[in-house]
């Protein structure tokens, strides 16, 4: 049985984001901070949180640019988590028939909206 068409179009969204995580590259969090030349302090500061608390390391303008990429990388990947979370849902109430209700489920309860 062919599945319908907006359920081939969510799982052919779903393969592609898969496919997008594959090719991940290093990942960290946190953010780097670059001073103007000059101002009196570290020129490249990493900052992070660990158990609460921020902690700070003074980088080289090569571990700022590294740690940068990193950065953003992590934030892309959250983005593609969040998507693909949002698409397995999606995927789960168009594959599987619904139970009965007294009061429909609305698209809210699944964080569909």
């Amino acid at each position: 049985m062919k599945p319908p068409p907006r359920l081939a179009q969510l799982e052919t969204r779903y393969a592609a984001l898969r496919q997008e995580l594959a090719g991940v590259g290093y990942l960290s969090q946190g953010s780097v901070y670059r001073r103007p030349a000059g101002q009196s302090g570290n020129r490249f500061t990493w900052s992070t949180k660990v158990k609460t608390k921020t902690v700070s390391l003074a980088l080289s303008a090569e571990q700022a640019d590294w740690l940068e990429q990193a950065i953003a990388e992590h934030r892309r990947v959250k983005t593609i988590l969040a998507e693909m979370h949002r698409l397995s849902r999606q995927i789960m109430r168009a594959r599987f028939p619904d139970t009965d209700r007294r009061r429909p489920l609305n698209r809210k309860v699944l964080r569909l909206i």
